[in-house]
């Protein structure tokens, strides 16, 4: 077959005249051997056209395709097959440098301890789940300020955890100015021994309360400098209870 289809055809004897020149040339389109039927096809109209899928990686040439002619978010959506066999480029020497290769690895173990490797975020995880393992506290219970109570009543809240709580705090927040703290700072009970003050937080599966027998609804504290001691009550100072199970 002719690589070129005519687009008049002569007869012997037929006489030559300008227009069935021009409809030689005009009306001619190229034929199937005028391609590889590979990269190339002739389409519908008769024009050479790219075949679909048939620009291959054979076909460019070493260097060819430019940082700037590839699409941004074409090079974030890369398929990879294999995280290992992928690298980014980077500076690891910690002076000024050419960017060299930089290996991304994806150990649970991070067993090459590598001071220039990158890591993937499941391997991450995973060596810090390995590590520490399900978290120590999942549930906080919080309960509502509350006057100093007196030594013959305490508090009691219901604390709505699930289990019996791992660790009681009880606190005081300062309401007014007062033995050197601040509005809504918060200072830690505990037992300090002083004039026979003593203190119990306790907890339950259900609720965590606190009592004390210092005199009347007063506590003592030591000032924010620790040089005193200050006996404080209600409502310079408010009592509540934070739980964690």
């Amino acid at each position: 077959m002719a690589i070129i289809n005519k687009g008049t055809a002569f007869s012997n004897g037929e006489q030559l005249s300008a227009s069935k020149l021009n409809d030689l040339v005009d009306g001619a389109t190229f034929g199937t051997d005028s391609v590889d039927n590979a990269s190339t096809i002739v389409n519908a109209n008769g024009a050479i056209t790219v075949r679909d899928s048939g620009v291959t990686a054979a076909k460019l040439a070493t260097g060819s395709v430019t940082t700037n002619k590839i699409l941004d978010a074409n090079v974030t959506k890369a398929k990879i097959e294999n995280v290992a066999d992928y690298k980014v480029l980077g500076n690891v020497s910690g002076t000024a440098a050419a960017p060299q290769e930089v290996a991304i690895l994806d150990e649970d173990d991070m067993v090459s301890d590598s001071d220039t490797a990158l890591a993937t975020q499941q391997s991450i995880k995973a060596y810090v789940d390995t590590l520490f393992g399900a978290a120590v506290f999942t549930e906080s219970f919080e309960s509502a300020e509350t006057n100093i109570p007196d030594v013959a009543s305490g508090i009691t809240y219901t604390h709505g955890l699930s289990s019996t709580p791992k660790i009681i705090q009880v606190f005081l927040r300062c309401k007014n100015a007062n033995s050197g703290y601040s509005i809504g700072d918060e200072v830690l009970l505990g037992d300090y021994g002083d004039a026979g003050q003593a203190q119990n937080a306790w907890a339950s599966s259900t609720e965590v309360g606190w009592g004390q027998t210092y005199a009347g609804a007063t506590v003592v504290i030591a000032d924010k400098n620790a040089d005193a001691f200050s006996v404080v009550s209600s409502p310079n100072f408010l009592l509540f209870i934070r739980a964690y199970a």
